[in-house]
């Protein structure tokens, strides 16, 4: 298994944050790895979806789970290989979020794929949930 996690925290609401996520036709204005995104129904568990990182194909993935306000998951089922991405919203004592985004590669192929792959899906975390704060502040 090959594993990442990445939190910051933002004055936003976890609502404000939700609404964000929950607009994924939005998602390309302000995460810069996404180029184009098409999802295939609601914003729920079941749903799949259509993501193109920049100069590369469309990946498919697939909603999990989804606690409207707190969390989402998605999955990227390559077979020998699955990337399960976490969303979690924390509240903050006081106001204001802790975003956590959980990148988790398991499977037989995971610990040949996981080490050069884990970084490319990850390596922008830190960027992506600035950007979600700078959004949802608003």
């Amino acid at each position: 298994m090959w594993e990442y996690q990445h939190a910051a925290e933002t004055t936003a609401a976890p609502e404000a944050v939700w609404r964000v996520w929950a607009d994924v036709e939005s998602w390309p204005e302000w995460n810069d790895g996404v180029e184009r995104i098409r999802i295939d129904g609601p914003f729920e568990a079941g749903t799949t979806f259509a993501m193109t990182p920049p100069g590369d194909e469309p990946i498919t993935m697939r909603l999990v789970e989804v606690v409207p306000g707190e969390v989402f998951t998605d999955e990227l089922d390559a077979g020998d290989f699955l990337v399960t991405t976490v969303h979690r919203l924390e509240p903050l004592p006081g106001g204001g979020t802790r975003v956590v985004y959980r990148t988790e590669i398991t499977g037989p192929a995971a610990g040949a794929v996981g080490p050069e792959l884990g970084p490319r899906i990850t390596g922008d975390f830190p960027d992506v949930v600035a950007a979600l704060a700078r959004r949802a502040e608003g």
